[in-house]
Order: structure tokens, then sequence, then C-alpha cells
């Protein structure tokens, strides 16, 4: 008996089924389940170009030339400014910004005098207006348009001929070639890919916001992110004004840059020099502290740690709670705190929290947290202006990081006067900056470096 044919198959990763469903049974995605096609196999016939290839050194860059978009924060990020026929995603969370930030590129985009369109799908123009005169960011030369549609948007681009179209947002534009509820894959797909060829054949460029889901990951399909040339993530905790756009992946520049910026009531401004967001000031050295020097993509900033340690209602389970760190790492580097550094914690109620709402993943955090327990449990103070770098390993040796001269470099620079980083870490072969009056020690254990700072317990 022969086999029936897959009729539908999976949009997203192949899966193949004989019925329609509206989900695919492989990958989960809802609305990606579409029905095969019979295509025949033809040969294609070849037509003539409407260009001549040439040879690279003499394709002309007239056409490639950035364009600074007077925030330098995000011109970091996109590599010194806009391309035009650029097609830029950009992605967060609701109520993180998305929004305020790129009505405050089109007006600054609109006020050196070119068109610029806003399109809204989510509200309209008037709304729209309301937040810019709350901003400050109402220019003549921004055009507001509030569209559903994906043909009425390419009549406004026809009609209006900007150099910069913000679309707000991809997920609420639809068009009748396409399948789908709007937001749906194909109808994502079907958009993301018409804006894309226009912003080719016109010249101008295209900043898309999108929308993630509860994982944080970019919602919609995989395909989109290959369409676009650059793909741009705006993270940061609601409750907290940082705010940070993070590279994942730049045509025209770097790839691991990171932009800082700060929500307050005039919207969203920029902020060059971040470190001290993240750091408290004291006048006084103060037990259960420690401050490290993070790299996000590039560029050092400052991190403190804070720990309490306190005795626990409940020796058998005591509680071990983070903010802003990993809580399977803390855990990690409290079993070899007790095991290595015969550091009494047993019985002891642990909390760890970074200062400011910052979210640290960097390995080399470890050693700050190690000191910060230790000071807090021994209720013992270090050197006020001392930093710690360091992987903590499980068999008690500190294991170097990346980028050691860049974080030592910033820590000088705000005028820290002690180091303790892994032995070895320091590159003799590369040239590095003046560190000024910072001391730096290097130490292979971590009792080593409690030792250096006398955060060692008494012998027992």
């Amino acid at each position: 008996m022969a086999k029936k044919q897959d009729a539908y198959h999976c949009t997203e990763c192949g899966w193949a089924s004989t019925r329609w469903v509206g989900r695919c049974g492989e990958c989960q995605t809802w609305g990606s389940v579409v029905e095969r096609g019979a295509p025949k196999l033809r040969e294609v016939p070849s037509t003539a170009p409407l260009a001549k290839a040439l040879p690279i050194s003499k394709v002309p860059m007239d056409a490639a030339r950035r364009y600074p978009t007077n925030i330098g924060e995000l011109d970091r990020v996109l590599g010194d400014g806009l391309v035009p026929g650029a097609v830029i995603l950009l992605a967060g969370e609701p109520g993180v910004g998305k929004s305020t930030l790129l009505l405050d590129v089109a007006a600054k985009w609109a006020s050196s005098g070119r068109k610029t369109l806003y399109v809204s799908g989510e509200e309209s123009a008037s709304q729209v207006k309301m937040r810019a005169e709350r901003t400050g960011t109402v220019v003549d030369d921004l055009y507001l348009a509030s569209e559903s549609d994906l043909g009425t948007v390419l009549g406004h681009i026809e009609e209006v001929s900007p150099s910069l179209v913000v679309i707000d947002s991809v997920q609420t534009i639809s068009t009748a070639d396409a399948e789908g509820v709007p937001g749906g894959p194909s109808q994502v797909r079907e958009v993301t890919g018409a804006l894309a060829r226009v912003a080719k054949r016109e010249n101008v460029a295209i900043v898309i916001v999108g929308h993630v889901t509860k994982d944080g990951s970019i919602a919609g399909p995989r395909t989109m992110e290959h369409l676009v040339d650059v793909v741009l993530t705006f993270e940061g905790d609601r409750h907290s004004g940082f705010r940070m756009v993070r590279a994942t992946k730049n045509r025209f520049g770097p790839a691991d840059e990171v932009g800082c910026f700060e929500m307050d009531e005039r919207g969203i401004v920029e902020v060059p020099d971040p470190s001290g967001l993240f750091t408290t000031r004291h006048d006084e050295p103060t037990p259960g502290t420690c401050v490290t020097v993070t790299l996000e993509g590039r560029r050092p900033l400052l991190s403190e740690v804070q720990a309490l340690v306190a005795q626990s209602t409940n020796e058998k389970s005591p509680r071990r709670t983070t903010h802003g760190l990993d809580g399977s790492r803390m855990a990690m580097v409290l079993a070899v705190l007790e095991r290595k550094a015969r550091m009494p914690l047993f019985g002891h109620d642990v909390y760890v929290s970074t200062v400011g709402g910052a979210r640290v993943t960097d390995p080399s955090v470890d050693l700050a947290v190690a000191i910060a327990v230790a000071s807090a449990a021994l209720d013992r103070h270090h050197p006020r202006r001392f930093i710690a770098l360091g992987e903590v390993g499980l068999a008690g040796d500190l294991r170097r990081v990346p980028g050691v001269e860049r974080r030592l470099a910033e820590a000088a620079r705000l005028g820290f006067e002690l180091a303790v980083i892994p032995q070895g870490s320091r590159d003799v072969t590369v040239k590095v900056p003046k560190l000024g009056g910072l001391r730096v020690v290097e130490v292979p254990t971590l009792a080593d470096a409690l030792g250096v700072l006398d955060l060692r317990t008494p012998s027992r």
C-alpha cells in the first residue's frame, strides 16, 4: 500500500504532517504549518543583469556612507551611525522604552533637515505626538502615520520619500498577500521581506521594532533575523532606570558593542560613563561589599556586589538568595568558600545582590562574590579603593578572564588603588596603558586572595 504523502510542513523546522495543525509537533511554533506545494524542477533561463559586476577595488562607497544619529551610545552600537539601505531590528520587552528611544532617534535625525517617517501600528498619530511633546521631540521634518496595512505603509514611504523610516512594530503590520493573523510567522516574514526590499531599492534606512517572547528571545520566525542587517536588543529592568542596547548581529560594524541609557522623566538619556550607576560611595570601608569590573561586549563596566550573612532560623535548610546574579553559580562559590577557604557558612542565610539593578553574568564576578560573602561573614572590611577579578574553580583555584588590561585601565581611570587578579592574567607582550597608582596583586587561589585582604578565618 502506498504511503500517504505529507501534504503540510513547518516553515520553521521542516516537520511534515499529513493534515494541517495549528502548532508544529517538532518545534512547537504556532501558525507555522502550511500546505506543501509541488514545484516542478525546471531549468531557469539566464537574464541580462541590470548592472555589470565590478572589481571590488572599483566599487563606489558613496552609497554606504554612515550618517550619525546624534545619539552617541546608539552610534557606538551601530558602528558610528546608520547606513542608507540598512534594515535594523530592535527588540525588547514591553515597557522597556523602545518607542521612546526610536522617537528620539527620529527627531534628532529630522532636526538635521532629513525627512523621517514614523509609522505606528499600536498608537494613533495624536498619541505619538503627545509622547513627543512630553520628551521634547517635536520636529517639522518628522512625519507621523498610524497604519497597520503594509500596502498603505509602502504608499506613505513613496509619498514622503524619507531617509529614515521607523516601523513600530512589525507584529502589528499585516498584508493580504500572506496567510495568518497579524504577528504570525507568515505575516511577520512577508512584512519584513517587503520592507527590506524597499530599503535596498530606495536606499532608505528602516528601523523595525520587534517584540520578545517570555524567555527573552525575539518573537517571530528566525528567518526575520536573517532578512535584516542589524539585530539590536533593548534590555533593562522596568524597576530600574538603567537600559542597555546590545548588538547581536551587525553587518556594518562590531557585533559585541553595548550602549548605555537611563530612563527618566525626560525620556531616554544616554549615559556615556555608566560605571557610577552600579557602585555606591562609602566614606569608610564597609564589610560585605566588593567592586569588580565586568565586560559588556568590549566595554568595561564597574559593578558592586553586596552580601549579607545572618544566622538562619532553619539551620538544616538555610536560605541562599541572589539578585542580579546567577543563583547556581553563587551556590558553587559558597561551596568552594566553605570547603577550600574554611569559611563558616553552614547554618547561615546568605543574601547576595548587585547595586543599581545590574544583571551580571560574567564569570569574572566570582571572586568579588566570594570576597563580599567572606567580608560579611567575618564582619571585617577590606581596603576601600579595591577591585577583584577572577573566575573561581571548584578546586579553589582562580582562573584567568579575558580583557584584564582593559578592566584594570578602567579601574585605574576611576581612582582605584588595589586590584587582586588571578596569577598569570597579564600578558607582558601586550602594550598596556598606564595604571597610575593602581597596584596589581596576582594570586593563584581563592584562599590566597582572602589572605591578601586579611579575610582568612582563624585556624581551627
